[in-house]
């Protein structure tokens, strides 16, 4: 039975009061651990990003005092057990799953892993070298998609703290010391910052004794959280990166003042299923991209941060940021088709600005939202995830509260919606393509783009091509930069 998160989300006895805990009881013998803390990149220091995923990475790729990493490793094998961790703007976050049978033993390991760090030169230098060449060989060399949500990111929110990636930039990270690491974790991972998640069928008195271990940090995080304030763009924008690749992946979107607990949310989430679900089908602009005109992979909408999505089906919980961005993916288009294809999602989303959803869209997208929620909270470790981030926004139970708001929704409501905070100008695009001066060329003003087919097409598509190729997104020759991808988070 599910019960609802107020009733979950407690706060302990005096003695650690700071720490709040939120528990999933049942009767599995699987019991799964995540502890986050609320403090992530955008309390870098302003000249050494990359500290918070560095910290993060230590505690669950380093060893303890009295246990290096590899004797760690060696005693969780047995346990088919592990420790992960996830680094974003507002969280750090540390999870696990064991059996119940092994849970003295893991937890011990577990707990001293974020308590009782090690603190090592060699860990510390290999956790790096792993994270620079993340950055160097992953993001920028084989990541076209990912990159370009990244640098999407990191241009609109330029100028703030959540203006720099996650993982750093290559001279950040060469600069970063184990002492950065040691004063981050000692100013941030405190008992106000923590919280603790358990779920499964532990036994009596377990969440105490991790209360009460907890309790050993730090009362207080002193630091005040930064503001997030993107700019307000005044007109829209592109930023090419040059890279040696076939395709051409495209990132777009703009600032959203939209928060889980806000009023429209609920209506923003049937928009985006509306638009197109990652990795699934049936949405809009997949449906006019790829299903009728063959052009690419996948093109999807979101509403929210989703890293990995190259690699993960749903998004993953623990990512909750104060600010977000309504966001765009094209994923990718051929050198030839490239522009249309870029002009096309504008005009797609320009339509509907100016005609909203139909009823039978809307009903279909309120249909799918309400079921698509229990997807993403099937399993017990994101069930767990998602229950820790209605606390961080003082909801209910995420599954619920979806359900709940996206049953009383009208078309009307959710056109209102779109009205109010979706727009087809003053948008950030970015691009990762070869021959960028050959593509921006391509995207200034009217065109034309026009697109070629193998197939025969029918005689409403090509007209409707004749206008796409012609499309004005609002790109002057002075709106869009080029950077070359040894450039991009140097």
């Amino acid at each position: 039975m599910r019960l609802p998160i107020a009733l979950l989300a407690t706060l302990s006895a005096t003695g650690f009061a700071q720490i709040r805990t939120v528990t999933l009881p049942d009767k599995s013998p699987i019991v799964t651990l995540r502890v986050v803390f609320t403090a992530g990149a955008s309390f870098d220091p302003t000249d050494k990003p990359g500290v918070a995923d560095l910290t993060s990475a230590m505690l669950s790729d380093g060893g303890t005092k009295d246990l290096t990493y590899k004797q760690i490793v060696d005693q969780m094998f047995p346990m088919a057990a592990s420790v992960g961790s996830q680094a974003d703007e507002e969280m750090s976050t540390f999870f696990g799953a064991t059996h119940v049978d092994n849970l003295d033993e893991y937890y011990k390991l577990f707990r001293d892993m974020l308590l009782n760090p090690g603190w090592r030169e060699a860990d510390f230098k290999r956790v790096k070298d792993n994270s620079l060449n993340s950055l160097r060989e992953g993001l920028r060399g084989d990541g076209d998609e990912e990159l370009g949500k990244e640098v999407l990111y990191a241009t609109v929110y330029r100028g703030t703290p959540y203006g720099h990636y996650i993982g750093g930039s290559v001279s950040s990270l060469e600069k970063i010391t184990l002492d950065d690491v040691k004063q981050f974790y000692k100013r941030h991972y405190t008992q106000s910052n923590v919280i603790i998640g358990i779920a499964g069928g532990y036994p009596a008195g377990f969440l105490d004794r991790m209360k009460k271990d907890f309790s050993a940090l730090p009362v207080k995080d002193e630091t005040p959280a930064p503001a997030v304030k993107p700019e307000a763009a005044d007109h829209t924008r592109a930023l090419i990166v040059e890279k040696n690749t076939r395709s051409v992946a495209y990132s777009l979107g703009f600032p959203i003042d939209v928060k889980r607990g806000d009023p429209d949310y609920p209506a923003l989430l049937v928009v985006q299923s509306y638009l197109g679900q990652h990795r699934l089908s049936g949405g809009r602009l997949y449906q006019r991209i790829r299903e009728v005109r063959g052009i690419n992979y996948g093109d999807y909408a979101y509403l929210e941060y989703f890293p990995r999505g190259e690699y993960l089906m749903e998004q993953p919980p623990n990512l909750a940021r104060r600010s977000q961005i309504f966001q765009i993916w094209i994923r990718p288009a051929e050198p030839p088709q490239a522009a249309f294809t870029l002009r096309l999602a504008v005009y797609e989303l320009n339509k509907l600005l100016q005609e909203g959803i139909s009823q039978e869209a809307f009903e279909r997208a309120q249909e799918f939202t309400s079921k698509y929620v229990n997807v993403l909270t099937r399993t017990k470790r994101a069930e767990l995830g998602y229950a820790i981030d209605s606390l961080y926004f003082g909801i209910p139970d995420y599954n619920s509260y979806v359900k709940n708001a996206v049953a009383k929704l009208t078309r009307e409501q959710v056109n209102a919606a779109i009205r109010r905070y979706l727009r087809a100008d003053r948008i950030q695009i970015v691009a990762v393509s070869a021959n960028a001066e050959r593509l921006k060329q391509q995207l200034i003003g009217t065109g034309p783009s026009p697109i070629q087919y193998n197939s025969e097409k029918p005689p409403e598509v090509l007209a409707e091509d004749k206008i796409v190729e012609k499309f004005d997104i609002g790109l002057r020759s002075q709106d869009i930069e080029i950077a070359p991808v040894d450039t991009v988070f140097n």
